[in-house]
């Protein structure tokens, strides 16, 4: 602690925070890039799709950044749950990883040959890419929240198909839901013309599939996921987090009727905020529930670096952070408006 003494809170905490604000970071920001990926074939002409592969274009690959940064902070911070987790859902994470890979392979060379069969190929490969991504991380979010099987000694016990079960499967479309409505709210915001008002069908459709799977995901977490909300239920103040989450969908239609792009962004931003925070606060004190005994969970405290790793790592992230979010808030403001298409775009 000499290193951080001025410091006066307990740092596993801190830290668990920090890795759920890098996470969350990820998913609303490179959440509207995979919508707008599983939107990318609804698009009618060429030109269109050119379109929404440039509203992301000056963003995408440094929306990554986030998880590369939640994922290097996780092993820092936490050892013990970046092996068991990376080492347990190793080929969903070879899944994932060549699925991001794949799309930006696609984004990169559809636009370098004119052939309508060679863009064809890329545009189907970056909508595929785009959608299982989304699922995967779903499919993995579920999973923590429901528990995995871990022993004593802190392992892993199953296999793939231990991961594939109906409740991880539910948020993993609940998850693509949102992504999608996330994206076409995104589009709506960078587009105009017929394009624009196409894509505001479109958010409307999805918001309306994401509000079925959300009721389907919240009944079956109260009935089947008992603990993930046990904290909520002891803290009763702690519902103001869901109920800020329900008025943020509740205000997406609102402003798209009303032509207000930009206001259902942001609302679509507080949606993925306010779960990721009800999601943390639940899981609280643990990173990952095990299902064969609940002692042998991974927590904050069980499965953390020592408190001069933690120390030395907030000094790095403190210096860290305000440069990724200046560089960040950089970028979003230097290629705000509407898409135009020129000479070097995709």
């Amino acid at each position: 602690m000499d290193f951080l003494g001025w410091w006066p809170f307990d740092l596993n905490v801190t830290w668990f925070i920090l890795v759920g604000a890098l996470l969350t970071g990820y998913a609303m920001l490179d959440g509207f890039d995979l919508g707008v990926g599983g939107l990318h074939l609804l698009a009618k002409t060429d030109e269109e799709r050119r379109i929404m592969l440039n509203s992301i274009g000056p963003v995408w690959d440094g929306n990554e950044v986030w998880l590369v940064t939640g994922g290097g902070a996780l092993f820092a911070a936490f050892p013990h749950v970046y092996a068991t987790v990376f080492s347990g859902f190793y080929m969903a994470f070879m899944l994932l990883l060549f699925s991001l890979i794949f799309r930006a392979v696609a984004i990169e060379f559809r636009s370098k040959q004119p052939m309508g069969w060679w863009r064809q190929l890329w545009d189907v490969s970056f909508s595929i890419a785009s959608i299982l991504s989304a699922l995967l991380i779903g499919v993995a979010i579920g999973n923590i929240a429901w528990g995995v099987p871990i022993g004593a000694d802190k392992e892993f016990v199953g296999n793939f198909w231990t991961l594939i079960h109906p409740y991880s499967l539910v948020v993993g479309v609940l998850t693509l839901t949102l992504f999608l409505m996330h994206g076409a709210i995104y589009v709506a915001m960078k587009t105009e013309g017929d394009l624009q008002k196409r894509v505001r069908g479109w958010v409307k459709v999805t918001m309306i599939v994401f509000i079925v799977c959300y009721l389907v995901t919240t009944i079956s977490t109260l009935l089947f996921v008992p603990h993930l909300s046990a904290a909520m239920k002891l803290y009763p103040l702690l519902y103001i987090v869901w109920i800020v989450n329900l008025l943020a969908v509740a205000n997406i239609p609102r402003e798209i009727a009303g032509k207000r792009d930009g206001a259902a962004f942001i609302s679509s931003c507080i949606v993925i905020v306010s779960f990721m925070a009800m999601f943390g606060i639940n899981i609280f004190p643990n990173l990952v529930y095990s299902t064969l005994n609940p002692e042998w969970s991974l927590t904050v405290y069980n499965a953390a670096s020592s408190q001069t790793t933690l120390a030395v790592m907030f000094n790095i992230a403190c210096l860290g952070m305000p440069l990724v979010i200046a560089y960040t808030i950089c970028i979003y403001w230097i290629f705000r408006g509407k898409v135009k298409l020129d000479a070097s775009s995709y």
